[in-house]
């Protein structure tokens, strides 16, 4: 198993994807290692961190794990945002239209988590942001990210829509999980054909537009958030 949907953004001072599907802690360390990563922003709520947890050892005692390449201490961050618990429901997506306003209702609440989500790229650390699928938190995040370091959003549907390709692998390896870990799930709760569990361009498209109507420039957005000046303009290219 693996980080899936894994790709860099950017510059490759940020990788996007889902939660790390079956890694021990040798292969994790391996995984950090091999892509040169030093922090990771895990987006995911408790009982999701607690079903896919992330094995990262402590390397600042250089003791390392048999069969792992040990990286420099990596920085776990959680920063999670709950989407059953938070404005709007994940069952009332109907439309990308419906899908996009859903991000727009998070950030609304939330411009925070935005902020301590892209705090670790902007003070220099190449960071890994995820939640489960590596879809809608880490979207959201991904496409503020990547107007932040002067993106169009030309570049952000195309980042976002990306996924649309991976999801099948995804959501397979996603529905098992949950098989084992709690057996009462039901099967259509994984179920492609739930809009939520898509990535249209529209979404992205509606959700873009309703954040510059909004909130206007992507920087005075983080800035207000809470992000200095500095590093704001440290998230540009």
């Amino acid at each position: 198993m693996a980080v899936l949907n894994l790709r860099p953004l950017a510059g490759g001072r940020i990788l996007r994807g889902s939660q790390p599907f079956g890694l021990d802690a040798a292969a994790t360390s391996n995984f950090l290692a091999e892509h040169g990563i030093q922090a990771i922003v895990d987006l995911r709520s408790e009982l999701e961190r607690s079903l896919v947890p992330w094995m990262v050892q402590n390397n600042n005692d250089g003791v390392g794990v048999r069969g792992a390449v040990v990286p420099p201490a990596v920085e776990l961050i959680h920063n999670p945002l709950d989407p059953n618990a938070i404005a709007g429901s994940l069952q009332s997506v109907e439309t990308p239209q419906d899908l996009g306003e859903l991000y727009l209702g998070w950030i609304r609440l939330r411009p925070e988590w935005v902020a301590d989500a892209l705090r670790p790229v902007a003070r220099g650390k190449r960071t890994l942001v995820h939640c489960s699928l590596g879809k809608d938190r880490t979207g959201v995040v991904s496409a503020i990210g990547l107007l932040a370091a002067g993106g169009t959003e030309d570049h952000v549907v195309a980042d976002y829509a990306a996924t649309t390709a991976n999801l099948p692998d995804v959501l397979a390896v996603m529905a098992e999980t949950w098989r084992l870990s709690v057996p009462s799930t039901p099967a259509e709760y994984f179920s492609p054909d739930l809009m939520v569990l898509q990535s249209p361009e529209a979404a992205m498209r509606h959700f873009l537009a309703g954040f510059a109507q909004e909130f206007g420039d992507v920087r005075s957005f983080l800035r207000e958030a809470g992000l200095t000046a500095v590093e704001v303009e440290s998230l540009a290219l």
